[in-house]
Order: C-alpha cells, then sequence, then structure tokens
C-alpha cells in the first residue's frame, strides 16, 4: 500500500476532487487545501471510508501570499506531492473594464499558485525530494481576444513550472505541467463548449495519475491539442489579429 501524502491545492473544485478520489483509491493520503475548507469535512470522512487512507482538510487561500509560508509551516506532515489546481477563468468583458476583476485574474492564475509551489519547491529542495505537478491551460499557448486576461496568467504559469522544472531537475525533485483543454465543471457551465474537445473533470484526473507515474514534464489532457496549439501558434500575427478568435 502506497504510504505517499498528496496535497491539492484547489480541493474544493471538481478536478480538485476528481483527482483526490483517484490518487486516494491508489493508497495515497490525501491533503485538500481550499478556502472554507470546513465545507470539505464530509468528502474526507468519504475517501478515508472507502479507501482506508488518511486525510485532512487545510484552510488555504491563493491569494493572501504573506501567508503561505506560515501555511505550510503549520502542516503536521509535509505532503510529498503538491497539486496545484487552482485557477478561475473570470469574464472578458468584465476584466478589460473592471480593474479588481482582471487583477483577480492574475493573482489567481500566477501570482499566488507561483508563490506556493516557490514555499512548496524550496522545502522539497532542502528535503531531497518530492513532486509539483501544476494544471495551467492550452489557453497560455497563444493570446486570444476572448480570453487574453487569463490567457497570459495561464501563459506565465506555464513558463514558470517549466523553468522551476529545469531548476529542480537535477535534485530528485519532478514538475509536471499539465495542459488540458476545455473541461466540464461548475466554471464552464455557461458555456458553449466544443463537446469533442471538451473532457471531464475524471479524465484529467486519470490523466493525471498515469502521467506522474511515467515522469512526463508536460502533458496535454487530449493529445490533439498538442497538434491544435502547434497549427494556432505558426499562424502570422497579420492573419490570427484579424480572426478575432
Amino acid at each position: 500500500m502506497i504510504s505517499n501524502t498528496v496535497m491539492i491545492l484547489g480541493g474544493k473544485s471538481d478536478i480538485g476532487l476528481a483527482i483526490a478520489n483517484k490518487f486516494a483509491s491508489e493508497g495515497y493520503n490525501i491533503q485538500l487545501a481550499a478556502r472554507d475548507s470546513h465545507n470539505l469535512e464530509n468528502k474526507c470522512r468519504e475517501l478515508e471510508e472507502l479507501y482506508k487512507i488518511n486525510v485532512s482538510s487545510h484552510e488555504f487561500n491563493v491569494l493572501d501570499v504573506d501567508n503561505h509560508h506560515g501555511f505550510i509551516k503549520n502542516l503536521k506532515i509535509l505532503p510529498d506531492i503538491v497539486i496545484c489546481v487552482i485557477g478561475i477563468m473570470g469574464n472578458q468583458v468584465t476584466n478589460e473594464k473592471i480593474h479588481s476583476d482582471r487583477i483577480k485574474i492574475i493573482r489567481s492564475n500566477y501570482e499566488g499558485p507561483l508563490n506556493i509551489l516557490s514555499e512548496f519547491a524550496n522545502l522539497f529542495e532542502d528535503r531531497g525530494f518530492g513532486a509539483i505537478i501544476g494544471i495551467s491551460s492550452v489557453a497560455g499557448e497563444r493570446g486570444r481576444a476572448s480570453n487574453y486576461f487569463y490567457g497570459s496568467a495561464k501563459s506565465g504559469f506555464t513558463a514558470f513550472l517549466s523553468g522551476l522544472r529545469n531548476r529542480l531537475n537535477k535534485k530528485n525533485i519532478s514538475v509536471m505541467t499539465v495542459l488540458p483543454g476545455p473541461v466540464k465543471t461548475k466554471m464552464t457551465k455557461d458555456m458553449n463548449l466544443p463537446k469533442f474537445l471538451t473532457t471531464t473533470p475524471e479524465h484529467v484526473s486519470n490523466t493525471i495519475f498515469n502521467s506522474f507515474k511515467k515522469k512526463h514534464d508536460v502533458v496535454y489532457v487530449f493529445s490533439i491539442w498538442r497538434f491544435i496549439m502547434f497549427i494556432i501558434k505558426i499562424i502570422p500575427e497579420k492573419i490570427f489579429k484579424t480572426k478575432n478568435l
């Protein structure tokens, strides 16, 4: 039986809970971190009873960067694996007009995740082992008129994970970047998503687990997205900007 501990930052999200179920089913102990973490108590008990593992919930606010170090310091067990699922899409039109909304998008998708994973990376490096998994987005592969605030934050997060992976390459610490396309969740329920390119939280969680075991660096949840984004990235800007995608 696996005794490793996995912390999921964003543990109340649909994807976070699916990841928790997958790793718990494989024998990993689970730490769920989120705001209003008391709402996770029933889920913790459910996972414990179902899989006979240890599960705990932890109050965490990704925007409260000044308290990130203290958050980790107060953990009874430093996890072996940290998975960051945190992110919000927001509304592009609103973000264009309201300062506080666009800053929240940047801080939630980039600044906060960057800071908390940097704290974990330093402790993992001191300890001599660990694994970091960050969920970014194919939206960060190229700026689009329809979601460039969200996309630019995810682009920065992808670059951060790449740099962190290179820094820790020889330190027995793996860093994996996960690039989903659209995922059917509460966050996207009102969006008109392309059915043949939209996946589920369960598919994302299975892909993450299998890719982690295979020690992959960068993972497209649907492999077709690698081809799609390759095509999108090579379209000349003069043409791309006229499409108003």
